[in-house]
């Protein structure tokens, strides 16, 4: 086979079920999955069931897709980053492995800012989730470092295309199956684009004051007719994202360490 795939044989067995594991664990249809990497059904089950090559291009779209590095992709190794939706009642007892609970509170606002930049900006064609991203990313970073308060206080990590938030797709997932969303494929400049539609009004009294939505608006003002290497590139400057490890949560305190570049905070004036 030509040098653009990863081996001269068929997907390695370990290879295929870990990618079958991962599609499942994220609650992905195998059309879905297809109809991201542009092939037919029958031809991505071949996939997953070993018996077809995987091109270099195809790898680093399921490594996006399944929220991790092309190293980690094809080494196998999940993510340490695993997301458990705490609800009423406690706990869940048999998800004693997921590494980061997220309060219902927590849950909630999310979700309402989520719909909130939806139904302003998610109609832009160079919306799509890898922009969401970088959105919610400077959305919370920003308004910590100028009010010193968290506004949705997600849990970001470093990876290879900027901050990513850890707790997005559980929760999107919770809002497709809750008919809140609809998630769509496309492309954007023959790039592959997955893309969320509103399917309600976001719940603004989620939000604590005017302040927070206020700061929202300011953001996407600011960034949301950049694309998603544009917003990649911005993120890297940004002194949380480079202190950090591979694949380790972005800590917030490192706003107050921002260069001009990135810092949104005037600090000769108090908040």
């Amino acid at each position: 086979m030509g040098h653009n795939s990863i081996s001269d044989q068929p997907v390695a067995r370990e290879i295929s079920q870990f990618i079958q594991k991962c599609r499942k664990s994220q609650k992905m249809t195998q059309e879905y999955v297809a109809s991201i990497l542009g092939i037919s059904r029958p031809t991505y089950l071949q996939i997953e069931q070993g018996e077809r090559e995987l091109t270099v291009s195809e790898a680093r779209v399921l490594a996006d897709l399944f929220g991790m590095s092309l190293g980690d992709f094809l080494g196998e190794k999940e993510s340490n980053y695993q997301v458990k939706l705490e609800r009423k009642g406690g706990a869940d007892p048999k998800a004693s492995d997921w590494r980061i609970s997220v309060p219902e509170k927590n849950v909630e606002k999310f979700k309402e800012v989520l719909l909130y930049i939806l139904s302003k900006v998610g109609g832009k064609p160079n919306v799509g989730e890898t922009v969401l991203y970088k959105l919610l990313y400077f959305i919370d970073f920003d308004f910590y470092e100028k009010f010193e308060e968290q506004l949705i206080g997600a849990t970001y990590i470093k990876n290879h295309f900027g901050p990513t938030p850890v707790e997005f797709k559980a929760i999107v997932g919770e809002m497709i199956d809750g008919g809140e969303l609809v998630r769509v494929s496309g492309k954007y400049f023959n790039h592959e684009q997955r893309k969320y539609l509103p399917v309600r009004q976001a719940d603004l009294t989620r939000l604590k004051d005017a302040r927070e939505l206020r700061h929202i608006d300011e953001v996407l003002a600011r960034l949301s007719d950049k694309n998603a290497a544009e917003l990649s590139d911005y993120s890297h400057q940004d002194t949380p994202w480079i202190i950090a490890e591979k694949n380790a949560p972005l800590d917030y305190e490192a706003v107050f360490y921002r260069t001009p570049k990135t810092s949104v905070r005037n600090y000769a004036e108090p908040t």
